[in-house]
């Protein structure tokens, strides 16, 4: 019964994801699939590590990302269903090993559905051409389908067959491979949020406020709330004087160009 409804959730988020785009962050995944398989907490904690990992991921021209739906579904469904007693830290370092190559497989069929879905642009021009309104509706059903299927197959394909193998993948790791990928568990996402910072933080200042946050946590010891209304208040602050800065850049050229008209 949990394969078959975390295979019709695969089907629907897939379809999300052509559509609304409500439920495509591994957070929102991994917390859906723990909650239908009665394990909330480590939904969470492995979503919260996919989102890290996964946060700077996107598709970039006709570059096709790695599909970080199908590999969060699955491997939070399979790390979940092969938890047995282990720890959270444990399972969460299993979904992270499952993720990247799920995700990467998952990524050619993605490319196959979107080629297939490249032969409807003829029947789109036709369509257009004809102006045919009411035609252009049925274009919306054959990608979303196909969408859908490509996550909910594997879905099905992972659980039905793979739960069992990684159960017994899991109980015959040695303990150094289990500390391993506890630790990998905890880098991956170090990694990803600093390439994710590397892509955002292009002005040299700003680092400063990196480094100065990361005094304010590990050296004083400050909680995120704390840290984050610190973060508030700079930042407003900030955005007042570089404001200020281009008015009084900007009000020599106005005025110019006021006596240059009289």
């Amino acid at each position: 019964m949990t394969t078959f409804l975390i295979t019709i959730v695969a089907f629907f988020i897939g379809i999300d994801d052509v559509s609304t785009k409500f439920f495509r962050r591994p957070l929102l995944i991994a917390t859906i699939i723990g909650f239908i398989m009665g394990d909330v907490q480590a939904g969470l904690a492995i979503g919260a590590t996919l989102e890290i990992m996964w946060m700077g991921i996107g598709n970039v021209g006709a570059y096709m990302a790695p599909d970080i739906i199908t590999g969060t579904l699955i491997s939070t469904s399979l790390a979940i269903a092969s938890r047995g007693g282990a720890d959270l830290e444990t399972t969460v370092a299993t979904a992270v090993t499952l993720a990247v190559p799920t995700a990467l497989l998952a990524q050619q069929l993605l490319v196959l559905i979107e080629t297939v879905n490249c032969s409807l642009n003829a029947w789109a021009a036709r369509l257009a051409e004809n102006a045919d309104v009411k035609g252009t509706v049925w274009l919306i059903y054959p990608p979303a389908i196909l969408t859908g299927l490509a996550r909910s197959v594997p879905t099905f394909i992972a659980l039905r067959f793979g739960a069992g193998a990684i159960q017994s993948l899991v109980d015959s790791l040695p303990k150094v491979i289990i500390d391993g990928l506890a630790t990998s568990g905890k880098i991956i996402p170090a990694v990803g949020i600093a390439l994710l910072m590397m892509a955002m933080i292009k002005k040299a200042e700003f680092w400063m406020f990196l480094i100065f946050g990361f005094v304010l946590a590990s050296y004083l010891g400050l909680a995120i709330l704390p840290i984050t209304l610190i973060a508030l208040v700079i930042a407003y602050l900030y955005d007042l004087a570089t404001q200020k800065n281009t008015a009084a850049v900007e009000a020599p050229q106005s005025s110019e160009e006021g006596g240059y008209d009289l």
